[in-house]
């Protein structure tokens, strides 16, 4: 665990120098759970952004997005439970001071016992090599028996306590499995209480409760009270999705960890339309397309896995998680949920309006049912910077500092260098640079010898460097570097658009 926390330490200290993440407000001292995201990081985000918007909205014609507002009207609020059923179980240790959600330390304290599983998995594949099988060890071994037992036992409890809403039934959990506060060591809890994680404010000029509004917790109901809107509008039938990428607003009193977790933060959702009864068909379909989507940048397929809901949500029949390998452990990255028709219901009921749609193939009408995937766009970002920096050791006995970022998500696809400043070279650069800044993302770099420029464009990802040197003026070549294998090749500037747009493009990662 130290390392993974030095890890993290590393990936903070590299995102603040070359302008990813910087603390908010830093200059008077920061605001506790607030980042803002600099040059690089904001090109980065876009570029994420991007990825999903493409593969969400322009590759699947019956799915479109929309842009809603932040502030909407408090019924929206109270029809979809937020205001009576958005709440967190919360602790805290007496000792430390410190408040933690009760439901993630006992959602870690499982997590270790799984670590425990993987040890011994571990153990027996150094053993027995390509011959061992995983899952009959995991089915006839009696320490993995006895473990996942625990497991099951812990998840069973946690189930049944968070689904009646039994406080001192979490309580007791924590105090059974014996959990002590990271910070103090000590077990000198409060009890559970529920926390409701709303940020509320007042609208025009008068102050109380005739003008009290909230910042949305999710972007997901401004998607619900379109619904109509765009399904007349855009003439849409079912199956049909609903995408929208917007900031969310949480009063998280347990925010920590980086990026990972937020009071302000920025969502990709879509939300997919379906007949009543063909939901579970597409939550499966769903779940898989998600997976397919995040593993398509090659991260590693082993820092992904999927996890059901041990407790689901009042409106889900069916829940799961993609969770990613963070620097902290496998944390959720995107929740796919099968939210039943229960927002279009709740809103159908309080507004008075039909919320309903014409199916002309049943020739009846209905209230569709919704499958929801939901990914955090600043946790999909930790994922990619986490996932990707690394310090090389090479040959030479030297390390670089490398972000080998998915080449279509860098910050600048190309860094483009004059060997020097002098001798017609800069001139011949800016022409390169004219040549390829139409098509993709570039940098122009002269400052510090070749070798530092190299190293400074590996710091922020730059897949690609073009050197322009004294040969270059004599047969329009240039050298081209490989951010990841180091590898120079000449080749001829007019092909540079073609070979580097090839690489960078985002049609690499759909195919």
């Amino acid at each position: 665990m130290q390392q993974k926390d030095d890890n993290l330490k590393d990936i903070i200290s590299h995102a603040k120098e070359y302008g990813f993440v910087f603390p908010s407000s830093e200059i008077y001292d920061g605001l506790a759970a607030t980042y803002d995201y600099g040059q690089l990081g904001a090109e980065l985000k876009n570029n994420i952004k991007s990825y999903w918007w493409k593969s969400m909205v322009q590759m699947h014609e019956n799915i479109v997005g929309i842009d809603s507002a932040i502030f909407m009207h408090p019924s929206v609020w109270k029809a979809s439970g937020h205001v009576d059923a958005f709440n967190d179980p919360l602790i805290d240790n007496k000792d430390s001071k410190k408040r933690y959600r009760a439901d993630v330390l006992i959602e870690e304290n499982i997590e270790k016992i799984r670590q425990k599983i993987n040890k011994d998995v571990a153990k027996g594949l150094k053993r027995f090599g390509d011959d061992f099988d995983v899952e009959q060890f995991k089915a006839t071994n009696p320490n993995v028996l006895r473990n996942q037992a625990k497991i099951d036992s812990i998840e069973d409890r946690m189930r049944t306590a968070l689904n009646n809403e039994d406080l001192e039934g979490v309580y007791n959990l924590i105090i059974d499995l014996g959990i002590a506060c990271p910070v103090s060591g000590t077990k000198n809890w409060t009890e559970v209480r529920q926390f409701n994680l709303m940020f509320s404010t007042e609208l025009g000029s008068v102050s109380g409760d005739a003008s009290k509004i909230y910042l949305r917790p999710e972007t997901a109901q401004g998607i619900f009270v379109n619904f109509l809107n765009v399904q007349k509008t855009g003439r849409m039938k079912i199956p049909f999705g609903i995408a929208q990428i917007g900031k969310a607003f949480r009063n998280e009193i347990v925010a920590r960890q980086f990026i990972f977790r937020m009071r302000e933060f920025e969502q990709m959702e879509m939300q997919f339309f379906v007949r009543p009864g063909e939901e579970m068909k597409w939550y499966e379909y769903w779940k898989e397309q998600r997976m397919n989507w995040h593993k398509a940048l090659g991260l590693g397929e082993k820092n992904y896995r999927l996890h059901d809901h041990i407790k689901l949500a009042h409106y889900a029949n069916a829940a799961a998680d993609i969770e990613f390998n963070f620097p902290m452990g496998f944390k959720e990255l995107e929740g796919i949920h099968s939210r039943t028709d229960f927002d279009l219901k709740q809103h159908q009921e309080l507004s008075g309006k039909k919320l309903q749609y014409f199916d002309t193939e049943l020739n009846e009408n209905y209230v569709p049912y919704v499958v929801e995937t939901s990914v955090g766009l600043d946790r999909m970002f930790l994922s990619v910077l986490s996932s990707s920096f690394k310090n090389e050791l090479l040959e030479d006995g030297k390390t670089r500092a490398v972000l080998s970022l998915p080449y279509a998500l860098a910050p600048y696809k190309v860094a483009v260098m004059p060997l020097l400043k002098r001798d017609g070279l800069p001139e011949k650069a800016r022409e390169v640079m004219n040549l390829l800044k139409f098509d993709m993302n570039c940098i122009y770099d002269e400052k510090d010898t070749a070798g530092k420029r190299y190293r400074r464009q590996d710091a922020i990802g730059t897949p690609f460097c073009v050197m322009i040197d004294h040969q270059t003026l004599e047969d329009e070549t240039v050298t081209i570097r490989n951010r990841d294998t180091m590898k120079q090749d000449r080749v001829s500037i007019q092909e540079l658009n073609t070979i580097i747009g090839e690489k960078v493009s985002f049609n690499s990662l759909f195919k």
